[in-house]
């Protein structure tokens, strides 16, 4: 059976043409293209050319999926229909999950996973999944144990307010708040780190040397690997995303208690492993109001380092969940 799958986020879209049985899989076929403005459907006919004997496809994507209908949060195409697709694509099925649902599956379904551990925490094998991860924007979803499975849920946790309690972000988040107001993705995320730097040049260390990082073709990624070179201005910009990062990581520990695991996927985390690794990730991550650290010292907490989790999820939700 052949199916298509496609992680489609606000910056690229990737596409894999699968033969699978449902328990065994075949890639056929693997692209990326940038997202761009004309929408889904045009991408997918480049895709797929001459391929007509396409029986499924599942559509994991940046935004919130209600009915089988989504409005993907970073990008200005129209409102995607699965049963629109169904019949512009000559695709028997179509569905379309959340990009975090994705990943969650693909987490929980996947026993071979590359990852790095942050803290060992207690794992417990009937607690909740929780995955959360950075890139475009910010992703949060959750897993619970059903059967000998689990059932992924999305969330949009990632607009959840952004309120900080040291003071210079404090002072970040006013300073944001120009714009109106502030949710945790505008602060966690590829334009967060964007967002931060601009506040400590123009408001902390005016006089420090910027480079070029804003000039750059991904100014965030350009940041972080300032940081990693030893950029003062790319550092201090990293050290604040770091602590946002953990801070929003562990208000979903909260939440959840994830006992089963708190895992964090997207680009960011995967190609940052030193700055996540060095201990401010985990001490915001744990340092909450009326919490006793201990309770979250047992989450188990890894970063995913395979960035195509969406991608593989989405497969797999096709072969086994439709």
């Amino acid at each position: 059976m052949l199916v298509l799958a496609g992680d489609i986020g606000g910056t690229n879209t990737r596409l894999c043409l699968v033969e699978t049985d449902g328990k065994n899989e075949s890639t056929l076929r693997e692209e990326i293209y940038p997202s761009g403005n004309e929408g889904l459907v045009p991408l997918v006919r480049q895709f797929l050319g001459d391929e007509s004997n396409v029986y499924k496809a599942c559509f994991a994507l940046a935004g919130p999926v209600l009915n089988n209908k989504c409005k993907i949060t970073n990008l200005p195409w129209p409102e995607l229909d699965a049963a629109q697709l169904q019949e512009e694509l000559n695709i028997a099925k179509v569905s379309l999950i959340n990009d975090f649902v994705a990943i969650g599956y693909n987490i929980v379904l996947e026993k071979n996973k590359s990852l790095v551990t942050l803290q060992e925490g207690e794992f417990l094998p009937d607690a909740p999944i929780a995955i959360i991860g950075a890139g475009t924007g910010l992703g949060k979803a959750f897993a619970v144990p059903e059967g000998d499975s689990y059932r992924v849920f999305p969330t949009e946790g990632g607009h959840e307010s952004f309120a900080p309690d040291n003071l210079l972000a404090q002072e970040l988040l006013a300073y944001l708040r120009a714009d109106g107001k502030v949710d945790v993705e505008r602060v966690v995320s590829g334009p967060g780190i964007v967002d931060i730097f601009r506040f400590l040049q123009d408001r902390k260390f005016a006089s420090e040397d910027a480079g070029d990082f804003l000039s750059q073709f991904d100014p965030g990624a350009a940041i972080a690997k300032g940081a990693a070179a030893g950029h003062f201005l790319c550092q201090q910009t990293m050290a604040i995303f770091v602590e946002a990062f953990g801070a929003a990581a562990g208000d979903m520990a909260v939440s959840f208690l994830p006992f089963g695991g708190l895992y964090i996927a997207g680009g960011i985390a995967a190609q940052n492993i030193e700055l996540m690794r060095n201990g401010s990730f985990i001490k915001a991550f744990t340092d909450k109001a009326r919490v006793n650290p201990v309770l979250l010292e047992k989450v188990p907490v890894h970063i995913v380092l395979n960035t195509l989790e969406g991608l593989r999820g989405a497969v797999k939700y096709a072969a086994t969940k439709m």
